[in-house]
């Protein structure tokens, strides 16, 4: 899924940039290219689909041109997840129906992508012998309010994998309090959005549940590979609710499981985030840029890969980032206030 606005790393992301396509992490790949490249040899590339929105299609090409064309789905508007999914999923059951897929988002990252791979197969082979719907659930590590949570029924595992269990419920992302309320019990993992399921199972459960939509895209199973296609597609979307797969199915449907896993996933929602998953300096700082020099500093995250040079001195708990002309100088503390004016 590759759709999102993702401007919250201005002036690195911005509208026509979002951060999908942007090198947050400076290792001179995007954060799309990252998540094509964590699936490794799990799959061919003609088996990879990216759903994006239009006016993103140029980027897609630009940093994927190993996907076939007709792998890249355009979205003429934004519509949230569960749309989303239903359109690649009716694409996919077009062509292959027994298929069965992993959905990920585009803009996460995974530090062990050894481990990730492992979990990835092994929930292949659960929901390739069953109707399940599996998503994964990341082991908190803090009191995150940043993040829905899974609470999962840990008394005992699926007996095809013991490592995959009931989902009790979903819960919305909690104050601090409920936050610290989770951590302290064992069985609350992050919700990562990330699904493993086949195109049978949650095409059946779009019918289901989301009877309007599911209607939408199995009224275009004759064009899905045609130039009516887009057209069409360009025409019905709109009609779609705006709404998450959490809301539209992961909350009402009853064969949902979590797989507890830990492979070091972050989804970079804030500065914050991107200095917590990137190495430190001896006083808690993070330069990503090859100019940087900071000196009397102290947990700041400094980011201008552009820049010939960069010096900070004096900062405690500051983002520093530079790009294509703009500057952020601003708190962590403050970089959610600070967000209407980089807009």
């Amino acid at each position: 899924m590759a759709g999102g606005i993702g401007s919250r790393f201005w002036p690195m992301s911005t509208g026509d940039m979002p951060k999908q396509f942007i090198d947050v992490l400076g290792v001179g790949r995007s954060l799309l290219q990252l998540t094509v490249d964590r699936f490794g040899d799990l799959f061919p590339k003609e088996n990879i689909w990216i759903v994006t929105n239009k006016r993103y299609d140029a980027l897609v090409h630009e940093q994927l041109p190993e996907i076939p064309e007709g792998n890249i789905l355009k979205e003429p508007c934004r519509r949230n997840t569960a749309p989303c999914i239903a359109y690649v999923s009716w694409r996919i059951k077009s062509q292959c129906p027994n298929a069965n897929v992993v959905v990920a988002p585009s803009d996460h990252i995974v530090t062990n992508e050894t481990e990730f791979r492992r979990v990835i197969k092994s929930c292949l082979k659960f929901t390739s012998e069953t109707d399940a719907i599996v998503t994964l659930g990341m082991k908190p590590n803090r009191p995150e309010t940043g993040y829905g949570y899974i609470q999962a029924e840990l008394s005992t595992g699926s007996e095809r994998n013991k490592e995959i269990f009931r989902v009790d419920s979903f819960r919305e992302k909690p104050d601090l309090e409920t936050a610290q309320k989770y951590i302290r019990q064992n069985n609350y993992f992050w919700n990562a959005g990330i699904f493993i399921w086949k195109v049978s199972t949650i095409v059946n459960a779009f019918r289901i549940y989301q009877p309007a939509m599911s209607k939408v895209f199995e009224s275009m199973l004759s064009l899905y590979g045609t130039a009516e296609e887009q057209v069409r597609i360009d025409e019905r979307y709109p009609e779609c609710e705006s709404i998450s797969v959490d809301y539209a199915i992961m909350e009402k449907a009853e064969e949902i499981f979590v797989c507890p896993a830990d492979f070091g996933w972050s989804d970079l929602g804030t500065w914050g985030s991107l200095l917590s998953n990137t190495r430190h300096d001896a006083y808690g700082n993070s330069c990503i840029g090859d100019g940087i020099a900071i000196y009397d500093s102290h947990n700041c995250i400094v980011h201008a890969t552009q820049a010939k040079k960069v010096v900070v001195q004096g900062l405690d708990g500051y983002i520093v980032a530079q790009k294509d002309g703009n500057l952020l100088i601003c708190k962590l503390s403050e970089e959610q206030r600070i967000k209407q004016f980089c807009d």
